[in-house]
């Protein structure tokens, strides 16, 4: 059997230079959407704000805050509460994050639709 795989595709030849100009695109566009995910940051708070942890939007951890007053810096019990309460605060703003990042790169890096017949990647 002779038959050419590209012929299904129409006009009875595969255009190479059509599909590397279309990935430069979608690689530029993946790019820009990371820059403005680096550049995004989200808050997750718990206990009503006592604190607060801010991560960008690839998900690193760029500051926390805790509310003055709310913590005896002397009490062990107490500060093992602060110790859990910014990791709760990180984890929210993690997952604030995550679902930023997934709207945003979701169509790029093989989301719902991606290319067919190309591998999703795992975003």
């Amino acid at each position: 059997m002779t038959q050419n795989p590209f012929d299904a595709l129409g006009g009875g030849g595969f255009d190479m230079n059509a599909l590397l100009q279309q990935a430069q695109q979608m690689q530029e566009q993946l790019q820009d959407a990371q820059q403005r995910l680096a550049e995004t940051v989200v808050d997750g708070t718990v206990a009503g704000g006592a604190v607060t942890a801010k991560v960008n939007g690839v998900g690193e951890l760029v500051g926390i805050e805790i509310k003055a007053g709310g913590f005896d810096g002397s009490d062990p019990d107490d500060l093992a509460d602060l110790a859990d309460m910014i990791v709760a605060a990180y984890r929210d703003a993690k997952a604030q994050a995550d679902a930023l990042a997934g709207e945003a790169l979701g169509p790029l890096a093989g989301g719902a639709e991606g290319m067919p017949g190309m591998p999703k990647l795992g975003f």
